[in-house]
């Protein structure tokens, strides 16, 4: 299982490389997103370090979106997800290392990017440290919340729209545990629990999606 699930993610990593503009496309609209609003609030330090957590942590989320459509696409119109399907190996194993490779892909450059656009806002060394923290543990459950609604809505026409409607109410106890963490650092508070919610979260979406996602690619094939 543990072979299978590698495979998989070096599959879709290389498939990636290969189309680096759209990586690149994810990495630059989140670098462009969290950079408007320093020049559209302006330059009123305590304003910026007061929204910076929502604003990184938003324009994380929109930027995985970008992606969560070539999830499987890509796979269903060559075929490759009807063979998947077929194989006695896991459809749910499967299904896990393409999230894998898809959080690699989306989500772990915005996490390594974050702490350098976190100085627009002039954030403390240690609110930084949670940011990433935080986005460490949010930023795959993003993407495996909307791996759900990739495979629910796959094929369908303006499917766009209907994922984002599926995805975005899923995904606001990331964002508010996520910013709250960041939060409590500047007021003095324990950051514990705001964390260890992120990572239960994370534990319960790598137990339930994979499942549930494998589920849901049977509905849409059928």
């Amino acid at each position: 299982m543990l072979d299978l699930l590698v495979l998989v993610i070096r599959r879709d990593l290389v498939l990636a490389m290969r189309r680096r503009a759209d990586v690149l496309t994810t990495l630059i609209f989140f670098v462009m997103v969290v950079s408007l609003f320093p020049l559209g609030v302006g330059p009123e330090m305590g304003m910026l370090r007061k929204m910076a957590p929502g604003v990184l942590w938003v324009a994380a989320l929109l930027s995985s979106m970008l992606s969560l459509g070539r999830l499987f696409s890509t796979d269903y119109l060559d075929g490759t997800l009807e063979q998947m399907m077929l194989v006695p190996q896991s459809l749910s194993m499967l299904v896990l290392g393409k999230m894998a490779a898809h959080w690699m892909v989306s989500g772990l450059p915005l996490v390594l990017m974050a702490p350098v656009l976190g100085l627009q806002f002039d954030m403390q060394a240690q609110a930084l440290g949670v940011l990433i923290l935080g986005l460490l543990l949010g930023t795959p459950v993003l993407s495996m919340i909307g791996a759900i609604g990739a495979a629910l809505t796959l094929g369908l026409r303006g499917g766009g729209v209907l994922l984002s409607l599926l995805v975005l109410p899923l995904c606001i106890p990331v964002l508010i545990f996520g910013t709250g963490a960041v939060e409590a650092v500047s007021t003095g508070l324990s950051v514990t629990s705001h964390l260890s919610l992120l990572g239960a979260m994370l534990v319960f979406a790598l137990v339930s999606t994979p499942w549930v996602t494998a589920q849901a690619l049977r509905i849409s094939m059928e």
